[in-house]
């Protein structure tokens, strides 16, 4: 009986839970197209508003993959747990890492692992 409650609800959730990543990217990929017009318009310095523009899209796809990973984490363990579809799931999730990892590192200038000794450094 449970598991009948559990393929009959988790897909919804699943396709809310990816609905929001998505609509996250979407809506910040635009309010970030705005804001990058705006300082176009305002005369701010394009290359200052392109180093904003490209960080708050960054920021904003990986908020959404955040969403999207979870959906696929919740999809595979409890909908279709089998081996092969872990194994997707491992692909999966190996790949929107290294996006975000390199997609951070774009944003911030550093690795993740480096900003510790970063903010350190600043302090100091």
């Amino acid at each position: 009986m449970l598991r009948n409650i559990l393929d009959t609800f988790v897909p919804f959730v699943v396709q809310a839970i990816e609905f929001v990543g998505v609509g996250i990217i979407a809506l910040g990929s635009a309010i970030t197209l705005a804001m990058f017009l705006v300082a176009l318009v305002k005369r701010v310095r394009v290359e200052d508003a392109i180093g904003r523009f490209r960080s708050d899209l960054g920021r904003s796809i990986l908020l959404g993959l955040e969403f999207l990973v979870a959906a696929d984490i919740i999809s595979t363990v409890v909908i279709d747990l089998t081996l092969q579809s872990v194994a997707a799931l491992a692909g999966i999730v190996f790949i929107r890492t290294l996006l975000s990892f390199s997609l951070e590192a774009e944003i911030d200038g550093r690795w993740p692992w480096q900003r510790a000794a970063a903010e350190k450094a600043e302090r100091d």
